[in-house]
């Protein structure tokens, strides 16, 4: 049997992220091998034209191999690892098919002892049914390697779609982090620095409490704001400086209350993922509340998840809404839509007696 390989035009070559070339050329000497050998053992023992099992084996080999050599390599080295342009292949491929065939049958014929001119397409020991298998086969070759390139190439485009449509996703993250931070910080810290400049004149010792915790606060907050991820740690040292201020401004109306275990501290999140649970909770919970109330923030692993949770005694979730209440926590679920699929999600519950529950649960390898 004498068969012949064809290469896809269409299949990328190696690149940095690919196969390397001799790699690749292992891998398609291997197929190409597995190929000939069943076409040998079908042209003795299924079509019974030519000799026996070992010439059209040998055949075969030589046959395909050279073909191999001429169309994968001489790729390789008029295009290097770029893609073969069609025209171009195409006159490899015409160019490779007949060398292949003539040489290939006078390697062949060399090894078995069989005389040349028996052993070339067109003389008169030459079966024209071989030649005509040989076409065939070497079509059905071509389909399979082009087929198989083309779900390569429709591979990678659709891979290539997916890391651009998490770049844009990872980019609306970032700028949700950043809306996030542009509707906290103004608000908070005009109030901030307004209680501030009338603790300086009558209670100076409180003053400075609340400009220790406002530094805290805004290296916490710039340091999430430019970070991609953060520490469970990290996150509730910037809630502590922020309910710090919290409670300065509201005085024993708030208590509050983190409870972060040791074994967590370390573990990472996205940044900015609680601050405005306990903003929402603070503003629309307790802040409103003639007696105030207590927020409590919690971290805890439950079997393959992270929850983490944002208690408060405020005023409800039956409480009449105010502007602007629901979009901190619509930015929430977009935020983990975002970065974590369907590996998190959040829930907003009321709490007993009074109050309303805020809990994120992530899933964790």
């Amino acid at each position: 049997m004498r068969c012949i390989w064809f290469d896809d035009v269409n299949t990328p070559l190696p690149s940095a992220h690919d196969k390397p070339p001799l790699r690749q050329f292992s891998v398609h000497f291997v197929v190409v091998t597995v190929f000939n050998v069943l076409c040998a053992a079908l042209i003795t023992w299924g079509l019974k034209m030519g000799g026996d099992f070992r010439e059209n084996l040998v055949y075969s080999l030589c046959i395909g191999t050279l073909a191999l050599v001429f169309i994968d390599g001489g790729r390789l080295l008029l295009w290097n690892t770029g893609r073969a342009r069609l025209p171009g292949f195409m006159l490899l491929t015409l160019a490779s098919l007949p060398a292949a065939q003539i040489l290939g049958s006078l390697v062949a014929s060399a090894l078995l002892g069989i005389p040349h001119r028996h052993a070339l397409p067109g003389s008169d020991g030459y079966p024209v049914q071989l030649l005509i298998f040989t076409m065939m086969a070497g079509i059905a070759t071509t389909w399979f390697f082009y087929s198989r390139g083309r779900m390569a190439t429709l591979a990678a485009e659709a891979e290539a779609e997916k890391a651009r449509a998490a770049a844009q996703e990872r980019l609306a993250a970032q700028a949700q982090l950043q809306m996030l931070q542009a509707q906290i910080e103004p608000h908070m810290l005009f109030n901030t620095l307004a209680n501030l400049q009338g603790l300086i004149a009558i209670d100076p010792p409180r003053a400075q409490h609340l400009l220790e915790q406002l530094i805290v606060y805004l290296r916490a907050a710039l340091d999430a704001a430019r970070a991609a991820q953060t520490t469970l740690e990290k996150e509730f040292t910037l809630l502590r400086a922020y309910l710090e201020l919290m409670s300065v401004r509201m005085g024993s109306r708030l208590s509050y209350a983190l409870d972060l275990p040791p074994e967590l501290r370390g573990v990472a999140i996205a940044p900015m993922l609680l601050q405005p649970l306990v903003e929402n909770a603070i503003r629309h919970g307790l802040e409103p509340k003639i007696e105030g109330g207590r927020i409590d923030i919690r971290a805890a692993r439950e079997h393959s998840e992270l929850v983490l949770a944002v208690v408060d005694t405020g005023l409800g979730l039956d409480a009449p809404a105010q502007h602007g209440s629901g979009m901190a926590l619509a930015n929430i679920n977009e935020r983990l839509r975002a970065l974590y699929g369907d590996h998190a999600h959040f829930t907003l519950l009321p709490n007993a007696p009074c109050g309303a529950i805020a809990e994120i649960r992530i899933r964790t390898p």
